[in-house]
């Protein structure tokens, strides 16, 4: 998982992070965050889950079709449980420089449920 979040997580997120407060502008700053939120949730979020659980599946020599079959619609469901609102809370009240810490920080639980999620095989 280490590995995971060093090589893979944190440039996307970084690189996406700067791409939101760069590219999604709004007059209204309610409506801009409600937008940055939705991007990352629909774009962000389920392109990194089907990541996750492929990856999780070639580093432990099973089949990433298999995994995505029984877990990936379960943990994108969850994900939207509670990504949207730390995010909000995110892009509204922490800097740029900061966001990546607030998602690390949040992620340590987040990635033990994907863990035991993982190791069930969406049972």
């Amino acid at each position: 998982m280490a590995l995971y979040g060093g090589c893979i997580f944190g440039p996307a997120a970084t690189t996406w992070f700067k791409f939101l407060q760069n590219r999604v502008r709004l007059p209204n700053k309610n409506a801009e965050i409600l937008a940055r939120v939705g991007l990352d949730q629909v774009v962000f979020a389920s392109t990194n889950m089907f990541v996750f659980l492929s990856s999780m599946a070639l580093m432990e020599g099973s089949d990433p079709k298999k995994k995505l079959d029984s877990t990936y619609k379960m943990a994108l469901q969850k994900n939207w449980l509670v990504w949207p609102w730390v995010q909000l809370i995110n892009f509204k009240f922490v800097p740029l420089d900061y966001r990546v810490l607030v998602v690390n920080v949040i992620s340590l639980g987040w990635n033990c449920y994907l863990s035991y999620l993982n190791s069930q095989g969406g049972k």
